[in-house]
């Protein structure tokens, strides 16, 4: 990645890197590691290892510092920050997916907006501002793309969580979530997931691990869901 590149992904971040190449490693992804670096080592999964253990750490201390309320409170909520559904919104919102380095054949499968690819970015970007600069540097950064959401009231429950909590609201009863389609070699597997309520199904999704797909499915079913009425 040249340096422009770089530099444009450090104003977003706002913070300059006296090692830029761990920034480099945060962006590049195994597959583009093993195609066209030759080692697995320089991809970025050795700093999403690290940057999560960081965003939790930073997080349990932000939400000890600012609420008051029952350890399991913060527990669900510290869960409902760092999950992969807030992080990929983060990536989102950021456009972080634009300086993501993928392989070949993931570039062509869509690899930018996998909610698993853009999760694991955003914990190596925070290992690797932790590396360079330590915990005064990715502290802000953390406070201005992950907590911010907290601090502005925003709703932080996953699609999954809502559509659980709906049913609960309403009538109760089962919800069930099935694989219907598993295909795509191991590197680039590729799922579609429905959800059924009480053996009828209500939305399928699809994306790069069950977990997407299954938020996707539960996002289509809260659509159908809402305004339902309940026996």
């Amino acid at each position: 990645m040249n340096r422009a590149r770089l530099e444009e992904l450090e104003k977003i971040l706002g913070y300059h890197f006296e090692n830029p190449e761990l920034l480099e490693q945060a962006v590049t992804h195994i597959s583009y590691a093993n195609e066209v670096l030759g080692s697995a080592m320089r991809g970025n999964e050795r700093l999403e290892f690290l940057g999560d253990a960081v965003l939790e750490l930073v997080s349990s201390r932000w939400l000890y510092d600012h609420l008051a309320v029952p350890e399991g409170q913060l527990s669900r909520t510290r869960a409902a920050l760092v999950c992969e559904n807030s992080l990929c919104q983060v990536a989102m919102d950021y456009q972080l997916g634009q300086f993501l380095r993928l392989g070949k054949g993931l570039e062509q499968a869509g690899g930018r907006t996998r909610h698993a690819i853009l999760e694991d970015m955003v914990e190596s970007i925070f290992g690797a501002v932790y590396l360079d600069g330590g915990l005064e540097a990715v502290t802000p950064i953390i406070e201005k793309w992950v907590l911010s959401r907290l601090r502005m009231g925003e709703d932080l429950r996953d699609d999954k969580t809502k559509l659980q909590e709906l049913v609960q609201a309403g009538a109760g009863g089962a919800i069930e979530y099935r694989l219907e389609e598993e295909s795509g070699p191991p590197h680039r597997r590729a799922f579609r997931m429905s959800v059924y309520y009480n053996g009828q199904k209500y939305g399928s999704g699809s994306g790069g691990s069950k977990k997407e797909a299954e938020q996707k499915a539960a996002a289509q079913a809260l659509k159908r869901m809402r305004g339902k009425k309940w026996n």
